[in-house]
């Protein structure tokens, strides 16, 4: 197994040399490599080297997810379907615009809260104007952003994680209904 390099960086290094210090001094003896790891880990801050190993490997994933380059002529067209103050106009013909606009709709429901349909079709109806809530809610239920009830009575977002095009999206559309709010 390859060993994974975690870079170790503490803002105070008078700090840092201190809290190692104490460490060493109440051990009495040398400690051992994984005792040593654990100070260091503590001296930084950290539970124990664990903490320190998971919490790198999450920043290294975190990056590459923030990394992935959006396809900006895709968030474009899909930019294209929303108005000024970022409601969709009318349903896009084409598949990847169509997915892309069901995302930014996703957004705009609330997460982890159980919804009536009603409420769900005031939060489209807010969010399009072309009036027709019902085909919005089968086309979210159907693509996996939302879940209901059988009997249609409950609905609630699912927690998914947006495409680069999803995000660039979504952020681009809260920045025209801040500027309409302003306005």
């Amino acid at each position: 197994m390859p060993r994974q390099l975690i870079p170790l960086t503490h803002p105070d290094v008078s700090t840092f040399a201190r809290s190692l210090s104490r460490q060493l001094a109440a051990g009495g003896e040398a400690p051992s490599h994984l005792a040593l790891m654990n100070m260091l880990a503590r001296a930084a801050g950290y539970r124990n080297f664990q903490q320190m190993r998971a919490s790198s490997a999450a920043g290294t994933r975190l990056e590459r997810v923030a990394a992935a380059p959006a396809d900006l002529r895709a968030v474009e067209r899909a930019l294209h379907q929303f108005d000024a103050t970022g409601r969709l106009r009318h349903w896009p013909a084409k598949r990847q615009v169509r997915a892309l606009c069901l995302a930014a709709l996703w957004a705009r429901l609330p997460a982890g809260t159980l919804m009536r349909e009603a409420e769900v079709n005031a939060l489209l109806n807010a969010a399009h104007l072309f009036a027709d809530p019902a085909q919005l809610r089968r086309e979210l239920v159907s693509e996996g952003l939302v879940r209901r009830n059988r009997d249609g009575s409950d609905y609630r977002r699912v927690e998914v994680a947006p495409s680069a095009e999803a995000r660039a999206l979504i952020g681009q559309l809260a920045k025209r209904r801040k500027e309409a709010a302003d306005a």
